[in-house]
């Protein structure tokens, strides 16, 4: 059973997961950010662009082994 979920982490389907569950992790952040923004609190605001270049290169990197998987999609295929 945990070799066909770690599977899935390696597919297609389980990388959109990804992608999907760390896009929505940017709504928190926006809130962060606005927050930060209203109150004047640079540190939260800090937090936020650090939090949000996180987020970009976690999909980066999760577009990467998208497009390194191709075709070669062992679950679908």
């Amino acid at each position: 059973m945990t070799a066909k979920a770690k599977g899935f982490r390696k597919s297609k389907a389980g990388s959109y997961l990804s992608i999907g569950t760390t896009a929505f992790g940017a709504i928190s952040v926006v809130k962060q950010a606005r927050m930060a923004r209203k109150d004047d609190d640079l540190l939260r605001l800090v937090d936020a662009v650090v939090s949000a270049a996180a987020i970009a290169t976690g999909i980066a990197l999760l577009y990467r082994e998208l497009k390194k998987l191709g075709d070669d999609d062992v679950l679908l295929g």
